[in-house]
């Protein structure tokens, strides 16, 4: 078995045992989805009907087993409410996709940008900003950040919507209303990965091979290109690709503060009526979307050490 192999299938494993673990969470949660659904006023007898009927009175193994042999196939269940899960993800998940796609871009570029131009002036006013600026933002939580999104472009300044109205697509009625989510997502994740990229490409230009290239007298545009940077991508790759997960989890709760029209409101009202199987699903999906996007990273970093010793 090759090691790509290896490490597909240790992330698959990954994701099987937080989904178990979801479940086990969710019902060491004081209630349960009958009673969060039927009320506190409902009798007993109504919400023991009710267990039965979302099999609540069964065991909590055959349980995840069920819900597992149905999500494998695509089919995650109903909710709670006995709304099809399939349906909830189908209207929600691509506008929480669509947010993290664009903070993740905006990550990228800036991130790429900022971390080359300190790495080329490791001792010029770029450094003197960006070393303390690059720290702040990472001690930052993304909620604080949109709170001072909202306080200065939409209160003092009036520039931009401090919440987001939809169309009849159930979209983002315009594209302003993008903007202080995807940027109160991206800055903390600029910040972690621009001192990334400046450190791997501070390394990588330390290899002796680097140094061959310049005595040699190759432009500048030629040893970064040809020679540093394709040593520094695994490293920048990686990084790229863990920030997506922190995106996806940073975009429920920034969701919430923006009244964005995503998984953050599905993920909150799951865990109110103790729904396991949208908690999981939502886990799934999310999951899996992070999890192929390490396997790409995986990719391009095998394929930059290709004919290394």
């Amino acid at each position: 078995m090759t090691v790509f192999a290896v490490t597909v299938a240790r992330r698959i494993g990954l994701l099987i045992a937080l989904l178990a673990v979801v479940f086990v969470v969710v019902d060491l949660l004081p209630g349960n989805a009958a009673r969060a659904v039927l009320g506190r006023d409902a009798s007993a007898e109504r919400v023991a009907a009710k267990e039965h009927e979302l099999g609540l009175d069964r065991p909590l193994p055959a349980r995840f087993w069920e819900w597992f042999s149905g999500a494998i196939t695509g089919d995650f269940g109903t909710t709670a409410r006995g709304q099809p899960v399939n349906e909830l993800l189908a209207d929600k998940f691509p506008q929480t996709l669509l947010l993290a796609s664009l903070a993740l871009l905006v990550t990228v570029t800036v991130a790429l940008l900022l971390g080359l131009w300190w790495a080329a002036r490791p001792a010029g006013r770029s450094a003197r900003v960006l070393q303390p600026g690059s720290a702040f933002v990472i001690a930052v939580p993304e909620f604080v950040i949109a709170t001072l999104l909202v306080l200065v472009f939409s209160l003092w300044l009036g520039w931009l919507p401090a919440v987001t109205f939809t169309d009849r697509s159930g979209y983002p009625a315009g594209v302003e209303m993008l903007i202080l989510p995807v940027l109160a997502l991206a800055i903390p994740q600029v910040g972690w990965n621009l001192r990334v990229v400046r450190g791997a490409v501070t390394d990588a230009a330390a290899a002796p091979h680097v140094e061959s290239a310049v005595l040699n007298g190759l432009p500048e545009r030629t040893v970064l290109l040809r020679h540093i940077l394709p040593f520094a991508w695994p490293t920048i790759a990686m990084s790229f690709a863990t920030s997506v997960g922190t995106l996806f989890g940073g975009a429920l709760v920034v969701e919430t503060i923006f009244n964005y029209p995503g998984m953050g409101a599905v993920v909150a009202g799951s865990v109110s009526d103790r729904d396991t199987a949208l908690v999981a699903a939502v886990v799934a999906v999310t999951g899996t979307t992070i999890m192929g996007v390490l396997l790409v990273a995986d990719a391009v970093r095998a394929w930059s050490n290709r004919g290394r010793p």
